[in-house]
């Protein structure tokens, strides 16, 4: 889930902290460095549930399980509360990707916390999720809609956009994710997006709402524990600084594991691999190119107004200061 609402709540009141962008625009070019984006892979994860249940014994928090059990209910499992173990499958998952060069860290509590921190010190220059929870967390630049398809478009979130927009600290900003409903504790409930905006603009704290908001038309939950929750979203992982490193894919390895541990056969194994570095060393040789050619290199229209690409799914909303926003449409 994330943060109930909150993408809304963007749209309406700070569409200027959100960017129409394309996959594209995060790779090299000639003038420009690739991007590096940490994702989760839990969220990729979790959506096997329903096809392999009991295999995803993650490391949530303990604000977080009550929310889990209700997404594994939903999927016809039980989640096991007590276990902090990593299961084999996610095991699995982890060797998958050192095989394919893919730098991989175990996060020590909530990943969305560790890929947060990771943008907010520059190690990568985004996260990837669909969990708005990243910028509660301080994650600086989210990327929600990313996929693998080459023309796919991305939404890109800039944190310090948001709060300026919405005229918040980030304190006030945490506070506001607790009161629009996130995964670590209850809700008040009947308070919508925009009144919980306006009563932490007036008061500037949950204590500060708890204190002036109407208890028969918003009741309290009782024992509600959002300093657990307030305290997580400022926790700073306790992890070295990573170093992330990508290596060329171990072909052999990977035959080993996919084909002899795992039931795949070896030649459509290898072929993948072989597809996988043709197209690599294709777009080496086209980097090499145009960094060769540099700026004389003769430039696509649309590499000047990407705007252009989307135009059509595109739709002007105007903001509260009077600029506007291409936001694309749903």
């Amino acid at each position: 889930m994330g943060i109930a609402k909150l993408a809304k709540l963007i749209r309406s009141d700070a569409p200027t902290s959100v960017r129409n962008k394309e996959i594209g625009d995060y790779s090299v070019c000639f003038c420009a460095p690739g991007k590096i984006i940490a994702l989760d892979t839990s969220i990729v994860l979790n959506q096997f549930r329903s096809a392999v249940p009991g295999h995803l014994k993650l490391r949530p928090p303990n604000e977080k399980r009550a929310v889990l059990e209700k997404r594994a209910q939903s999927t016809g499992w039980s989640s096991s509360p007590s276990s902090n173990t990593v299961s084999s499958f996610t095991q699995d998952c982890q060797r998958l990707l050192v095989l394919m060069g893919v730098p991989c860290i175990r996060a020590p509590g909530e990943a969305e916390a560790l890929c947060a921190h990771l943008v907010k010190s520059g190690a990568v220059n985004a996260v990837a999720s669909e969990d708005m929870d990243t910028l509660a967390f301080g994650g600086t630049v989210l990327l929600r809609q990313l996929n693998s398809k080459k023309d796919s478009e991305v939404s890109e979130y800039s944190l310090p956009k948001l709060l300026e927009a919405l005229q918040l600290t980030h304190k006030e900003f945490v506070d506001l994710c607790i009161l629009l409903g996130c995964d670590y504790c209850d809700k008040i409930r009947g308070l919508g997006p925009s009144r919980a905006l306006k009563l932490i603009k007036e008061h500037h704290t949950i204590e500060g709402v708890m204190e002036h908001v109407n208890r028969k038309t918003h009741p309290i939950p009782s024992n509600w524990d959002y300093k657990a929750a307030r305290k997580l979203f400022f926790e700073k992982p306790q992890i070295d600084a990573p170093v992330l490193a990508w290596n060329e894919p171990d072909e052999e390895g990977l035959v080993q594991f996919l084909c002899q541990e795992k039931p795949l056969k070896e030649i459509k194994v290898r072929g993948r691999i072989q597809k996988f570095r043709e197209s690599l060393l294709k777009r080496r040789k086209q980097r090499e190119v145009d960094d060769k050619m540099g700026p004389t290199r003769q430039s696509r229209l649309e590499e000047f107004f990407p705007a252009a690409r989307r135009r059509k799914a595109e739709s002007t909303v105007v903001g509260r200061s009077g600029g506007t926003k291409r936001l694309k449409t749903k």
